[in-house]
């Protein structure tokens, strides 16, 4: 036990010790793991080296909180070059574990795992300087080597620490890290993407419901306002129930209504805005009955209402939803009237509500590149970058040709067709020297049913020898279009197709004679039930209107039996 202690001791001294990172670590390193390769360590020695650091960690974070200091102040180490340069020792041993993961002296996770286990050992108070770390080594944390070892352990940090910070007093720190987020994953990465687009219903913005006593208020306008955040955090239960969309648009005109008898003019907008003090931002809106009449006269208060009905507007008509979730043509109404109000009073709210509007319109344009990017499964928008690997020969080759290609731009420059290129612009000179063109008869022809089919007549003919695969019938397009000339030229063999497929309609004098038989037409079932009625006999008679109603039943039998008889 005393001689690990010693040694741990040791390593501590050593790593620690006060000189330049690149000339100590490795060696250190080499000294106390002693790995089969001199430049590299194995999985187990990894291992073992982990277990160390992670230990010498707790330690320093131990006695920095027996002393009462700051963990990332504790045990200042004074440059004798610099004097205000000034590092403690745990950045210090964070910088050594970084120098050996950047070399790929050892795996690159293990810094990303040191300072998950100094996040969680850490106060909140304490986390702020160690995300301070974190930030101003993000370009080496970022590199690809090192990004692709640890970065599922730093969204797991990142995640831990947004669960333990209050979104309503570490506002600036949560930011602080989301922007970290973003800058340090790829644009494609779709760990941060909502891709099933989930509200987060469970933030609920709580309101009076009963009227105080002894203030003088407007109650009903206090509830009607404060219920369209219902709406505001679930936007799409507006577009499953009519109702629900109903209230939301009368509670809304209501709002509207009022923004637009009290304006405000420039002085109160410039007196009452908050968007400078920073310091007395809050994330959750001050709901309290007492407090209406001053947010109403608040420039910004307004404006986060008035923009959050521009997104929920954006979001209900945002492309590539089901059917179902589409607002309906009298909504789609509702909402341009509503959002065109919107955007008036954005527009009069001081200070610079042009400016505010104009900027707001920009950013939802953009989001939906954004709404489109998701829908289509977030594909990467990093492109591989071809490599052109060019020898000395191919070098002046590659000269010659650019110059022929330069001075081919050049001439076709100067050469500018009318319509595009020769073909279109010596079709339309034709047009204007034969002002006849386009109404000529001959222009647009209709070929006899009889030539249009002669090429698969030809294919069917067993002589001729084509196989199979080159037939005529196997291309769409011609296909297609004999039926619809069938169709209005040919109408027995049009009925043909059903029973014997695009070959029944070939004209049957166009087969050879060993093919007729096969498609010809058998006799009429019409013509062999009258053939038994006048064997049988006429009808009886009877009255006028009863042998009509007699004589019309076996026709249409008659002649719906004869199409399926032609078809046979």
């Amino acid at each position: 036990m005393e001689a690990a202690s010693f040694r741990m001791d040791a390593f501590r001294d050593a790593i620690l010790q006060r000189a330049p990172i690149e000339s100590f670590a490795l060696k250190t390193v080499q000294e106390f793991i002693q790995p089969q390769k001199q430049t590299k360590l194995a999985q187990d020695e990894n291992q073992m080296l982990e277990n160390m650091l992670r230990t010498l960690l707790q330690e320093l974070v131990a006695s920095a909180a027996q002393s009462g200091e700051q963990i990332m102040q504790y045990g200042q180490l004074i440059d004798d070059d610099d004097a205000e340069n000034i590092h403690g020792q745990i950045p210090h041993l964070l910088d050594v574990v970084l120098y050996l993961c950047e070399k790929e002296h050892v795996e690159g996770g293990m810094i990303f795992q040191l300072l998950e286990d100094l996040t969680e050992m850490s106060t909140m108070k304490n986390c702020k300087d160690v995300f301070g770390y974190i930030e101003s080594k993000q370009d080496i944390l970022g590199k690809q080597e090192l990004f692709a070892r640890g970065k599922l352990v730093m969204l797991r940090t990142c995640n831990q620490l947004l669960r333990r910070l209050s979104k309503a007093n570490d506002v600036v720190f949560c930011g602080r890290i989301l922007m970290f987020l973003a800058h340090f994953f790829p644009l494609s990465e779709r760990s941060a993407v909502n891709i099933k687009g989930v509200f987060n219903t469970s933030n609920e913005t709580k309101y009076e419901k009963d009227p105080p006593k002894g203030i003088s208020v407007d109650f009903n306008f206090y509830k009607t306002f404060w219920s369209l955040q219902e709406s505001f955090c679930n936007p799409a239960s507006l577009t499953s129930a009519s109702t629900k969309w109903q209230k939301f648009s009368s509670s809304l005109a209501v709002v509207l209504n009022t923004f637009d008898a009290q304006p405000l003019s420039e002085e109160e907008g410039e007196a009452n805005s908050l968007e400078e003090e920073a310091a007395t931002f809050n994330i959750k809106y001050l709901t309290s009955s007492k407090l209406m009449g001053l947010e109403l006269k608040d420039s910004s208060f307004r404006r986060h209402i008035l923009l959050q009905c521009l997104i929920l507007f954006d979001y209900l008509r945002a492309p590539g939803k089901n059917d179902k979730d589409l607002p309906s043509e009298t909504m789609k109404e509702e909402l341009k009237s509503s959002e065109d109000r919107v955007k008036k009073l954005l527009e009069i709210t001081p200070p610079k509500g042009k400016e505010f509007l104009r900027a707001v319109e920009h950013i939802l344009e953009r989001e939906k590149n954004w709404v489109w990017w998701k829908r289509d499964g977030c594909p990467p928008f990093e492109k591989q970058q071809i490599e052109k690997k060019i020898t000395h020969c191919r070098a002046k080759e590659t000269v010659w040709e650019n110059w022929t290609f330069l001075c081919n731009c050049f001439f076709l420059m100067r050469q500018r067709w009318r319509l595009g290129n020769k073909e279109l612009s010596q079709l339309w000179r034709w047009a204007d020297q034969n002002p006849n063109a386009l109404t000529d008869s001959q222009r647009v022809r209709t070929p006899d049913i009889a030539d249009y089919w002669k090429p698969l007549a030809e294919d069917m003919d067993p002589s001729a020898g084509i196989e199979d695969e080159y037939h005529h019938k196997n291309n769409r397009v011609y296909c297609w279009k004999g039926l619809r000339f069938a169709a209005r030229q040919d109408l027995e063999g049009f009925s043909r197709f059903t029973d014997l497929g695009i070959e029944g309609v070939v004209p049957v004098e166009l087969l050879p004679p060993e093919v007729q038989s096969k498609y010809q037409a058998k006799p009429n079932e019409k013509a062999k039930r009258a053939k038994k009625e006048e064997t049988k006999g006429g009808p009886q008679e009877g009255e006028p209107n009863q042998i009509g109603v007699s004589n019309s039943e076996p026709e249409a039998e008659g002649g719906r039996g004869g199409s399926r008889g032609d078809g046979k």
